[in-house]
């Protein structure tokens, strides 16, 4: 059954997507919120409730020029300053909480038959996830646009004889609290990935982007080390088992176009413009 938080966030999509594809026309709120099949005062209502700013406001965010900029006035300092300075606001607190483990080669060889995985389903802004874990840290994450069995099905070919169990534990109910955005509850997030070292690395960098912040592949590799390996760390970022808690969705194009993402550049968009929005609220 599909939750309200689902439908809500389908329809702020449907209206990212045609707002961007319209762009150039300037489609006025009547436009765009017909075609999400809602009266003008509903659609502005519910936008502002998921955005905490209007439509109008939100476009600023995911416009080239604003990307540009981002990356112009927070990209020389961005990583050296490890959030003393930068971008302001609570929104970026979150990353300080997040920590990465390795999992060691005795914990995933044999298909991580030494591995006892719990998983759930939960509701976010820009959809629903699946969320694993072990006892160590959140080992998955992953939004589920083909159905639950899909998921399901998806993370066990990660680790295809660990033990699984349908169940909501302590570690992942803290990790879905940076969807809340409620500080007060949020404890430190531990992530339990697989992983090679260098992705680990493109990983930990990437958590150094705070929130309404913006990378490009490039900077990336540069600070891991390897300014020759953009390639393998854009298939590092590719393949982040964590969705959105490892922020690859920050990483965009040098020219300051927001680009393809895994789960979908209207959702990359979207989380781009929330928390932009968070971040400018907070400031």
């Amino acid at each position: 059954m599909t939750s309200q938080q689902e439908l809500d966030y389908n329809r702020i999509a449907q209206a990212i997507s045609y707002f961007r594809e319209n762009f150039k026309a300037q489609p006025k709120l009547e436009e765009v919120a017909e075609h999400v099949n809602l009266s003008p005062f509903h659609f502005q209502r519910m936008f502002k409730e998921w955005a905490g700013v209007t439509p109008k406001q939100f476009l600023q965010y995911l416009s080239i020029g604003y990307a540009k900029e981002m990356l112009k006035t927070s990209g020389s300092n961005l990583f050296d300053t490890a959030f003393e300075t930068g971008l302001s606001g609570t929104g970026r607190l979150y990353d300080l909480f997040i920590k990465v483990e390795g999992m060691t080669p005795g914990e995933y060889k044999n298909g991580g038959a030494a591995l006892s995985i719990n998983y759930s389903f939960a509701d976010t802004p820009f959809g629903k996830v699946i969320v694993a874990s072990t006892h160590k840290g959140i080992c998955h994450m992953a939004f589920v646009d083909d159905g639950e069995n899909e998921a399901l099905q998806q993370l066990k070919q990660n680790y295809p004889n660990a033990a699984y169990s349908q169940l909501v534990d302590r570690i992942q109910q803290n990790a879905l609290f940076i969807f809340t955005q409620d500080w007060r509850q949020l404890d430190e997030i531990k992530l339990h990935l697989k992983g090679t070292d260098f992705q680990i690395k493109v990983w930990e960098t990437l958590l150094k982007v705070p929130a309404g912040g913006l990378t490009t592949y490039a900077a990336l590799a540069q600070k891991t080390g390897s300014p020759n390996a953009s390639r393998a760390v854009g298939s590092a970022v590719g393949s982040n088992p964590v969705a959105f808690l490892i922020p690859c969705h920050r990483v965009i194009k040098s020219t300051g176009e927001i680009g393809q993402y895994h789960w979908g550049a209207t959702r990359k968009n979207a989380i781009i413009g929330w928390e932009a929005a968070l971040n400018e609220k907070d400031s």
